[in-house]
């Protein structure tokens, strides 16, 4: 890009080459990839916002939803890669395609098998919200290749933020191995620095040959990404409601587990902190610092506000 200053350093990825991640000092708004962080600020905030995701970063976590989702999971990124595939000598996707470091199918695979058994494919089915993103995904490689370039950031960028911050939730609250067993997703062997990797993923495409009516267009395709996932989190709190299933709770304690005193809640205090008791607020803040849960969740908290704010400004 001609005008910006341009630092180079090498960005090692273990089983993969080493790779020459150019660092941007002078992003312009028309880069895409600050295009496409501007332009799905709004709808990513929304995704956020759904009680499905809401529920799963306080640890609330149904297992049979869990497993659910990554079933969701497996069929969109077996469609998705199978499309990166079929294009990965397309100009414009070519300089993206990072096979061993970012490809997800078999680990979900791998996920499915743990806790479906061997013979999980045959009890698994794709949900009517899932194919219908599983459509698009194979209709914009079929037609519009340069518009998997918009897929492949949505989900594999999101997942080397914010994902990692979900796996250390699941792992807590569905109690799986410290192994990593069921979470094979979450786990990219390859990549030894998030950081440094969605720096050069960022940097790949802002040299990606594009004009800007095609950038605009990776940022509608990109919105339409974010609302086909919004789409599978509404199925599942739907199948969620049928789900006769305990709740695994990584959270904080509820009144009953207070000795029946309703003051040491809490939930209780925040809810009369936010009438305008400020003892109340206090006492919050004590109850979640002390309690061991708490602090786990406080530390997950942060990080997840870390991994956002990285999210917008790397």
């Amino acid at each position: 890009m001609s005008g910006e200053k341009m630092e180079t350093t090498s960005v090692s990825n273990g089983a993969g080459p080493v790779y020459e991640d150019k660092k941007e000092d002078n992003l312009s708004p028309e880069d895409l990839s600050e295009m496409l962080a501007a332009g799905t600020k709004e709808v990513h905030e929304k995704a956020e916002s759904t009680q499905f995701v809401k529920d799963f970063l306080r640890g609330r976590i149904r297992k049979e939803l869990f497993k659910l989702g990554a079933v969701a999971l497996y069929y969109t990124y077996t469609a998705m890669e199978e499309e990166i595939e079929r294009n990965k000598d397309h100009p414009h996707f070519a300089p993206l395609y990072f096979p061993a470091e970012l490809h997800r199918h078999e680990a979900l695979a791998r996920d499915l098998e743990y806790f479906y058994g061997p013979d999980w494919q045959s009890q698994v089915s794709c949900s009517q919200a899932t194919q219908q993103y599983v459509d698009r995904i194979h209709q914009v490689g079929q037609d519009d290749p340069v518009l998997l370039v918009a897929h492949a950031y949505t989900r594999y960028m999101g997942d080397l933020s914010g994902g990692q911050v979900l796996k250390k939730v699941a792992q807590r609250a569905l109690k799986l191995p410290p192994t990593g067993e069921g979470l094979e997703f979450y786990q990219f062997d390859a990549i030894h620095s998030a950081k440094a990797f969605k720096q050069l993923y960022r940097s790949r495409m802002n040299e990606l040959d594009l004009d800007m009516e095609t950038k605009k267009r990776l940022v509608d395709e990109a919105v339409k990404a974010f609302q086909f996932n919004m789409e599978v989190f509404e199925e599942l709190e739907e199948i969620g409601k049928t789900i006769q299933e305990d709740v695994l709770d990584a959270g904080m304690p509820v009144h009953g587990a207070m000795g029946g005193d309703i003051s040491k809640c809490p939930y209780y205090a925040a809810k009369m902190a936010a009438s305008g008791g400020t003892a109340y607020a206090c006492q919050l803040a004590m109850a979640i610092l002390r309690h061991p849960t708490g602090q786990v969740l406080f530390a997950t908290w942060f990080a997840a506000l870390a991994g956002l704010a990285a999210w917008y400004l790397m």
